[in-house]
């Protein structure tokens, strides 16, 4: 029989532990995670609790509090364990049943994901794809809402991540809403960086993800729920297929009396605590600003360059940036050039994107005035190096130049 060996005999022997490795300090300025302040990493940091503890409870009460005011929500608000995809899936398994039918819009890579999503779940998915790179067309899903006769739920994504496309909501909302339908929103990369009026729109769930704007660790995806929405969860006539993503079960552990479900990520709950409490401090609109000023600085120094952004200037989010890269730039040599010797990271290109562009964020933390000009910087070094020459301080005087009249906190 083999011998158990436990931490304690390595500690009293003379074979010492391994050191934790030591990562580099990065300026991420891709697709996620962005980086995290370090009041919020030290929020991680508290004494260990278990998560029926009272007084975890009333970490829990707060945290969903502070949920609905940031996503400006009257409904059940709440953090899942999991990243932004296990939002997404929690509500398409939650609400859906087999043989619902559910119209998504597509127009990007993550809209994409949704529609496997569904399939899996043996749902009617009518996919309404539309071109990458432009908004999606509202008046195509008016027409294909008049040819079904009841139609369980529409989704669509709020900020595009591989397309760099911040989708306009009202008109979609007004048409959920005139045709009596439940109306799903991905905000993974907008929550935090974007006001978004759930309430006001009508919205009945809406998901996020804790590494992006949000400013937090990656690990949980901040939702919420419509009344409307949990009464339908709770009128299925068959379970959902995924326990562990089951809203209705989720909801009774967030909500009194409670119920135990599965292991709450407590370390990570404390960080989300702590970001959305430096959010709403911050301000939603007064945060929405910041992310607006430095992505203008970003395209205004890009455009100098001569690097053209997919998403037309109307539509463009301000938390992604996709470029197009010139023809004969060596898409890898570039990016890894950054991360090496300018210890940046900036995102390559996804789907029908893959090779074509890079991704540029500026989220939460990441979103800075520093962070901008130390880009375009690196860029302006390593680009002539390609075969592409551009005029790095041509460029940093037209980042600056929309600064002007911008608070210096940024």
């Amino acid at each position: 029989m083999q011998e158990i060996t436990y931490i304690g005999d390595y500690m009293d022997s003379n074979e010492s532990l391994r050191e934790t490795p030591i990562l580099p300090e990065r300026i991420l300025l891709g697709p996620g995670p962005s980086m995290v302040n370090p009041i919020i990493m030290e929020a991680m940091m508290t004494p260990m609790i278990g998560y029926l503890d009272p007084d975890f409870m009333d970490i829990i009460d707060e945290v969903s509090t502070l949920l609905g005011k940031a996503y400006r929500s009257s409904g059940t608000s709440m953090a899942l364990t999991g990243t932004g995809s296990s939002g997404m899936e929690a509500g398409l398994s939650s609400i859906l049943e087999p043989g619902d039918t559910v119209i998504i819009c597509a127009y990007g890579y993550f809209c994409e994901r949704m529609v496997e999503m569904a399939q899996r779940l043996g749902a009617n998915v009518v996919p309404l794809r539309s071109e990458w790179g432009k908004p999606f067309p509202e008046e195509s899903l008016e027409r294909e809402l008049k040819h079904h006769r009841n139609v369980k739920m529409v989704s669509a994504i709020h900020g595009e991540t591989s397309t760099g496309i911040e989708q306009p909501l009202n008109n979609i909302a007004a048409l959920t809403e005139e045709y009596e339908t439940l109306l799903m929103v991905d905000a993974v990369t907008t929550f935090g960086g974007t006001v978004i009026e759930t309430d006001g729109l009508g919205i009945d769930y809406i998901y996020s993800a804790t590494q992006k704007c949000v400013g937090a660790p990656p690990g949980l995806s901040p939702v919420s729920l419509s009344d409307r929405a949990l009464n339908s969860i709770r009128s299925r006539t068959q379970k959902p297929f995924s326990w562990y993503l089951d809203l209705d079960l989720i909801t009774n552990y967030w909500k009194k009396p409670r119920a135990y479900h599965h292991t709450t990520p407590v370390s990570l709950i404390m960080a989300v605590r702590k970001s959305l409490e430096m959010m709403l401090k911050e301000g939603l609109e007064a945060r929405s600003k910041r992310h607006k000023d430095n992505a203008n600085a970003l395209i205004a120094g890009l455009e100098s360059m001569g690097l053209k952004p997919v998403a037309p200037p109307e539509h463009r989010l301000a938390q992604i940036t996709p470029v197009w890269i010139p023809e004969g730039v060596d898409d890898d040599f570039v990016r890894s050039t950054l991360l090496n010797e300018y210890n940046i990271e900036i995102g390559k290109g996804l789907g029908d994107l893959s090779g074509k562009v890079w991704r540029i964020g500026l989220m939460g933390e990441s979103s800075k005035k520093a962070h901008v000009l130390a880009l375009l910087n690196g860029l302006g070094d390593i680009l002539p190096n390609t075969g592409f020459n551009v005029n790095k301080n041509t460029a940093m005087r037209a980042a600056e130049a929309t600064y002007t009249a911008v608070p210096s906190n940024i």
